[in-house]
This record gives structure tokens, sequence and C-alpha cells, in this order.
């Protein structure tokens, strides 16, 4: 994946910058909010490469990348201004409050999540080397890695501080200081202790550790009021002043009111799943199996994230995360029988990093949305291995005490927890029942290449420049002469101004100014160099009209340069004008020769045509 160029697709996508109020990203997905989605362009986005699909969930315009998500977020952020710091609550848009908890649960825990899903699986493989009698807890190498594997868990209010902030637009070091308070080492064994007051109010005193409720509505209040505040003090005072006001009225607050609710509420949800796994464990576990893809699909699946957390809090374990592992791991199945039954060369190699990706990783979208959802048998058999693997390993009470993301590498969370009789049989399940019947039962194997390659249209491609057409041949630089950058056309100019030769996006704007790379929406990636050499001139001469990332139209001005004192300077001014991507444009046709004006046709990008199979 160029992750540049699927940056900018999905930007223009999207409707440009001027169209996104904010945008995060998770372990899969960029998810953006947008001002007007109605001007979003689907067909456009999933036809973006590294795009696997998109999803409009939660209030989110959400944009399925798979594993390569964080370098495409951080090519995002070096074309636009989007911070990665969450949706605003005050800019949300004003969906449903479901939609809109769903957005707030997501912008807050997507940063932490690769942080706890790491630390969590080091506290796994640690709770599993003392299970199976390779480490002693009474050494102290012991209680140095359980230090640095269950820290991250304990100190959670801490993390969960600044992302709440930065959702809120709240001041991060004044959340960081109220979360401080509540887990000081002086606080902490105040917890069950009588006759607490403050000020003669009396209050209980609750555990904060790995707390979410109490720091997320505090947080909130907060930035509320930092906002009045701000307006009411003096300016000479109000930086210190408001920090001070706000630590000292929110932490007594949280252990006087919001600290005893929250305490309420998270026990009644921890014992009520504890009910259900207790009670009808099967029908929980089927029911997390079952449904936990689907809920994948639509993004919702956030909105369980904190059920986990709280699980943990109340009861130290994590009843729900056992069936997840057969949701995952049956996906991984299907899309691995895809693997072995499938004779479409394309799609046999698709499935082979999918099925890796979900056994290892746990991340599924790139089964789901690739494979197993597109040739529907597949996926209905990974959700009939979640439900049958889900309610055994349930129904043997496996649980996890620690937070991960269910995946083969993970497994050690579940070890010694509960029955492993019934966790293995649960695993074999849903494992060996989706593969088994994607293999049997099968599918509808699409035609080698008819049904899975779009057909491509060729570009036509204008001059940029005024000057004279000449053959790549001419150009006194083996790289372009040669073609090893590409077939094009090289211009030697007359003028000094390069025009947009389609409508395109700006995928390399280089501060020298020296040369612009285009993407036409059919998919042609065009450079145009301008000289030879010329880069060694650092921008002089040269006035780039243009940003990576923005849109332009055929004729657009691009550039403008010093023809006389350029070629002054001793340089070459011949400009080769190329296809950089020959994977999909490997040939030029009609290519012209002799004087040519900017605008008229220079050369016609041919297109790959993809061979149909036999009837």
């Amino acid at each position: 994946m160029d992750y540049s160029k699927t940056a900018a697709g999905v930007l223009k996508g999207v409707g440009g910058e001027q169209n996104v109020q904010s945008v995060v990203h998770c372990a899969t997905r960029l998810r953006f909010v947008l001002k007007d989605e109605a001007k979003a362009d689907t067909a456009a986005i999933k036809a973006t490469p590294g795009v696997i699909t998109t999803a409009q969930a939660g209030g989110q315009y959400q944009v399925v990348i798979g594993n390569d998500v964080p370098e495409v977020f951080a090519e995002l952020g070096k074309i636009t201004k989007l911070g990665g710091g969450g949706t605003p609550a005050q800019d949300a848009p004003k969906g449903n409050l479901f939609n809109r908890f769903i957005s707030m649960i997501a912008a807050i825990f997507t940063p932490l999540l690769w942080a706890l899903a790491g630390t969590g699986l080091l506290k796994a493989f640690l709770a599993a080397a003392v299970t199976f009698g390779w480490i002693d807890t009474t050494t102290s190498t012991y209680t140095v890695l359980n230090a640095l594997s269950d820290a991250f868990i304990n100190f959670l209010p801490l993390a969960l501080a600044f992302t709440a902030a930065r959702y809120f637009k709240a001041s991060e070091f004044t959340s960081f200081a109220i979360a401080a308070a509540l887990l000081y080492p002086t606080i902490t064994p105040l917890v069950g202790a009588a006759d607490l007051t403050f000020f003669g109010i009396p209050f209980t005193m609750v555990n904060y550790v790995s707390s979410v409720i109490p720091i997320i509505i505090v947080v909130w209040l907060q930035s509320h009021a930092e906002k009045f505040l701000y307006a009411k003090l003096p300016s000479a005072v109000r930086r210190f002043v408001t920090p001070m006001i706000i630590v000292l009225i929110a932490v007594p607050l949280v252990f006087v009111v919001i600290g005893p609710i929250s305490a309420i509420l998270s026990g009644w949800i921890g014992t009520s799943i504890g009910w259900v796994f207790a009670t009808v464990p099967w029908l929980g576990g089927a029911l997390m199996g079952g449904l936990w893809q689907v809920f994948v699909i639509f993004g919702l699946h956030w909105g369980l994230v904190p059920l986990f957390s709280l699980e943990y809090q109340t009861t130290g374990q994590i009843l729900l995360t056992a069936p997840v592992f057969a949701a995952v791991l049956a996906q991984a199945a299907a899309v691995a029988g895809v693997w072995v039954r499938t004779r479409n060369k394309r799609l046999k190699s698709l499935a082979a990093p999918a099925t890796l990706s979900g056994f290892l990783a746990g991340i599924t979208e790139p089964a789901i949305y690739g494979i197993n959802l597109p040739l529907k048998r597949p996926f209905a058999f990974g959700i009939v291995g979640g439900v049958l693997g889900g309610a055994l390993m349930s129904a043997g009470g496996v649980f996890s005490t620690s937070f991960v993301v269910p995946s083969g590498l993970a497994l050690p969370a579940l070890f010694g927890n509960g029955s492993m009789v019934l966790l293995a049989i649960g695993l074999g399940v849903a494992i060996i029942v989706p593969f088994l019947l994607t293999v049997i039962v099968g599918f509808k194997d699409p035609e080698e290449d008819a049904v899975i390659a779009a057909e491509s249209t060729d570009v036509t491609v204008l001059s940029p420049l005024d000057g004279t057409a000449v053959p790549l041949s001419q150009v006194p630089d083996a790289a372009f002469a040669e073609g090893g950058l590409g077939q094009g056309v090289a211009v030697i100019p007359r003028s000094g101004a390069v025009y947009a030769p389609f409508d395109a996006v700006v995928v390399a704007a280089f501060p020298t100014g020296h040369a612009v790379g285009l993407r036409h929406d059919d998919g042609a990636e065009l450079l145009i160099h301008i000289g030879i050499d010329t880069v060694k001139l650092g921008g002089q001469h040269f006035s780039l009209k243009v940003t990576s990332g923005q849109e332009v139209k055929a004729g657009d001005l691009l550039v403008e340069f010093d023809l006389d004192a350029i070629a002054a300077a001793g340089y070459d001014l011949t400009t080769p004008v190329v296809l950089t991507n020959a994977d999909l444009y490997p040939t030029v046709g009609r290519p012209a020769t002799g004087p040519i004006a900017h605008g008229d046709p220079l050369f016609f990008a041919i297109a790959e045509q993809p061979a149909l199979a036999a009837k």
C-alpha cells in the first residue's frame, strides 16, 4: 500500500478537508465525523487502493483500512490540519444518544487500545508462566514483570484523563491532576474505611484503580467549568486560579458523589454480567460469540469496551472476553477455508494474509469485508463457529484476567481460568466447524478476474506545458530515457508555467517546486519533472502553486518557473511527463511530437485490460 495515495484518495472521497469535522483511528478504521455525509463519495472511497470498505455507524463515517490504518492516518495528518484528538463534544453531530455515546467511547478509548492490549498480552503470558510453573511469584523478576504488565490497567484513569480531556476540550494536565488525586498513595488505603468525612460531609471511599466512569464524568464537568471560569476570572490570574478551583472542587465531588454512584452502577453492571454467565453461561457465550463480528461490521463493538473495563474493575476478571476469542478465530478459520477451496488466484492471494491477520493478531476486518461477507456463506459459517465455540467456552466458566485483543497470540490470557477442557473443545469447535463448512459446503467461487477485477478506462493526458513534445528517449537522463520511471512523453518548454493535465489530486508537491505528482480519478499516476537535476537548485527559480492533497482541475496552474534563469544556471529544461504506476497503466498511446500548447492532448494512458476467464 502507498499510504500517501490512500490518504489522499480517502480525503477526496469524504469531500475534502473542508467537509471533515474531525478524524481519529482505531485498530483498523479511519473514523470521520463529517459535516455533510451526503458529500462523501462512497464508491470512490471503496475504489481507493488500500481501502477495504466503508461503514456508517455511531455518528461516524468509517473507512476500513486494516492493519495499516496508523500509517494512513499519519499521512492524512501530513496533508491536512486535521488532528487526532477526537471529536469535540460540543461540535458533534446532534444524532441520537446512542450514536453520540458510541462516538465518544471510540474517541476516548482508541488512543489507548494498543498500549492496553500490549501490556494485557504481556500480563497474560506472565499468568500462563505462573500457571505452568515456569516462574516463581516470590522472585524479584516476577515483581518487575508484574509491575510493567499491570501498571497501565492499574493507572487507567490517568490515561483516560488525557483522552477524555482531548475529546471534551478540557485542560489535559488539570484532568491529569484530578486523576492522580484519585490514585494517590495515601488515598487508596482509605478504600472501605469507616467514618470518613470532608469538612464534616461523610463519604465512602471507593476503589478508583482501573476505573472508567468517574474520570470521564468529572472531565466532562471540568470542560464546562473551565469555560465558565475563563470567561469570569481576570486574565492576569485565570491560568493558575482556574485549575486550582477546579481541582479543589472536582476531586471532593468525585469522592463524595460521583465515585460512590459510579461504584454502585459498576457493581450492578458487573453483577448482571456475572449473573448471566453464572445462570445461563452458554447463552451469554453464544450471544457474544455470534454477535461480536456483526457489531464489528457496524463499528458498534466500541460500545461494549467500557463493559469489559467495568467487569474487570468489579470482579477482577472478564467473562465477556472468552466468547469473543471464539468469534474472532471462527472468522479467521472461515477465510482459511476460502484460501483452501477457492480456485481464483486473486481471491486466494487475499485470503492468505487475511487468515494470518485473523489468527495471529485478531484483526478480522480484511477477512470479513474483503472475503467472507461478499461471499456470504463463509461469514455465516463463521457466525456458527462463534456461537458454538462461545457457548462451550462460557459454559466452562472461561474468563480472562487481563485486557487483551482476542487472537491466537493472546490465548494465554485464558489459560488456567475456568475449565481448560471446555476451553480446548470450544476453540476447536470455533475453528474446525467454519473451516470444514467452508471447504465442504463451499461458496460461489468467482470466475478468475472476471468478477473481481474492474475494467479500467484509458486516460487522456493533456500537455502541462507550452513547448515541443519529444520522445522520452531524447531525455538526457538514463532513468527517464530508458523508461525506468515509467512510460510517457517529454516536453521542451518555451514558457515558465506548468498546468494540470487532467482533473486530479496532488499526491506529491515537492517543496523545491521542481516536480509534481498527480493522481487521476481512474487511478493513473503522473509525474511532471521540470528539467533534469533541477532539484539541486533547492527551489530557487521555482514557485509552487499547489499543496499535497489539493484537488485540481485540468488547466489549473501548478508551478511557475524562471525559464531563462534555470537555463543560465546550466540546467537542461527537458521535462519528462511519465506514468509512474506501470502495473495499471503500462503503455502510452498516440504520443504527440512537435510543437504543442498546454491543454493539447499529449498522450493516452493505456490501462491494462484484465483477461476474462474462459466460460
